[in-house]
């Protein structure tokens, strides 16, 4: 199952969406830590597309999981890739003959089929939100994740999309789009009450707009988990039970 304590299917698109004060970097670590350790009969292997971090950040995160990053690359299981040396925003008088984002997903699908075959595949895109911020327009980004949510589900893998708002209650277009294409939308929110030293934030977990009621059991945000980040990850409780661990 992918990130636990949610517990969510593998080959979904999952989008998740936070905001500066809680950021969820964290789930996007876990998930690929979860995904390369995970003891299976089938090869797991992994894409991450980075846009705002660099391979330095991860491998230090990855880390603290007892994941050695290096390892995993140099063994095939994972293939990281720096966006910005594989992409530019168009100028407003160039003129183009494909879509400015193709060499960016003619890597990962690349990264695919570079892989073992038979693998259970993850698929990180962080951040979606800077592609826009540095200058592709709202049509390139579109067409791009369309593409690459056909990609990964022609491949039957995994596809996590992270995305900023800049105000948790923000609706922009981007966002309508993203959750268009997704299977669940995974929420990570700041405290209403204001910051607490017991706990970093919330999270909520919603379906997407095609998705049929299934065994996956929802979080509204009226309910919303709570979780506390520690050295080594992140505790997620109830709340009101700051102390339990779920």
């Amino acid at each position: 199952m992918l990130l636990p304590p949610v517990n969510l299917p593998e080959n979904i698109v999952l989008l998740i969406t936070d905001t500066l004060p809680s950021p969820a970097s964290f789930l996007l670590h876990k998930a690929l830590a979860s995904h390369l350790k995970s003891l299976t009969n089938t090869r797991r292997t992994a894409t991450v597309i980075s846009v705002s971090e660099d391979l330095a950040k991860w491998k230090s995160i990855a880390s603290r999981s007892n994941l050695n990053v290096n390892q995993q690359i140099e063994s095939g299981a994972l293939t990281f890739i720096d966006t910005l040396p594989l992409v530019q925003p168009p100028s407003p008088d160039s003129s183009r003959n494909q879509p400015a984002l193709r060499p960016l997903l003619d890597s990962i699908v690349n990264s695919f089929t570079s892989n073992i075959e038979e693998s259970e595949r993850l698929v990180i895109l962080d951040d979606v939100s800077t592609l826009e911020w540095i200058g592709f327009s709202l049509l390139d980004v579109s067409r791009f994740v369309r593409a690459l949510v056909a990609a990964c589900r022609h491949a039957n893998a995994t596809l996590i999309i992270r995305h900023h708002l800049t105000l948790s209650d923000e609706i922009d277009d981007l966002f309508r789009r993203l959750l268009q294409l997704s299977t669940y939308h995974l929420e990570v929110l700041s405290l209403s009450s204001g910051r607490s030293g017991a706990v970093s934030g919330e999270i909520a977990l919603h379906s997407g707009p095609s998705t049929p009621n299934g065994p996956v059991k929802l979080i509204p945000r009226s309910s919303a988990l709570q979780y506390r980040l520690t050295d080594t990850g992140a505790v997620f409780f109830e709340r009101g039970t700051g102390a339990a661990v779920l």
